[in-house]
């Protein structure tokens, strides 16, 4: 249980602050702004295109991060949301929507997309997203953007895991409202989506334009 004297605090910077996003932490009764997050700028290009196709399966989540609502971490062991603002989609689905567009982005595969064309593709991604968050400074005035996803490659006429690893991406926001906190997420997400892109077509053997 939250204690009374947190509580207390956190309503008199509502009052008092009234533009930062992080002194209302708890539900919003007016209809919230939604927010969307871009693919790279500048797409990983393939050095030529192959005929295969890639699935890219929704990435699982843990519970606090299923959801259209933008996590924040007050404190580490305490999860909120923003009060004025979420995701456009569910955070999974958001993920998925990016690193097809990402991988779409590269022209090295025949066909990108969330389900094969026929009854099955040549290759998985499927993902692990555990860390989407921002974390709050102590004073409450900035925070940092903490993601972290694992990875695994699938060949998927037999299921077999070609290459796997993690990948961590971080952007510190410059203050806690809600447009910053977003774009300090794309900063994070943008590398995040580059570094996956790369790693995947580097265990594929497909190679990059210099």
């Amino acid at each position: 249980m939250t204690p009374r004297p947190y509580l207390l605090a956190l309503a008199t910077a509502t009052i008092l602050s009234g533009c930062s996003a992080i002194s209302a932490l708890s539900g919003a009764a007016t209809p919230l702004d939604a927010y969307d997050l871009a693919a790279p700028a500048t797409p990983i290009a393939a050095r030529a295109a192959t005929s295969r196709q890639f699935v890219v399966e929704v990435p699982t989540t843990p519970g606090a991060l299923n959801t259209d609502r933008i996590l924040i971490r007050p404190h580490p062991l305490q999860a909120a949301y923003l009060p004025d603002g979420k995701w456009a989609e569910d955070v999974p689905v958001m993920m998925q929507t990016l690193l097809v567009r990402s991988f779409e982005d590269t022209n090295a595969f025949r066909y990108v997309g969330r389900r094969p064309l026929g009854a099955s593709g040549d290759y998985a991604l499927v993902t692990d997203l555990t860390d989407f968050q921002a974390e709050a400074s102590p004073d409450g005035k900035t925070a940092a953007i903490r993601l972290r996803l694992t990875a695994r490659l699938v060949r998927e006429d037999d299921a077999a895991i070609l290459s796997s690893r993690s990948f961590t991406s971080s952007a510190q926001a410059a203050s806690t409202d809600t447009l910053a906190l977003v774009e300090g997420f794309n900063t994070a997400n943008q590398t995040l989506l580059s570094d996956v892109t790369k790693w995947a077509l580097a265990a594929l053997n497909i190679g990059l334009k210099r």
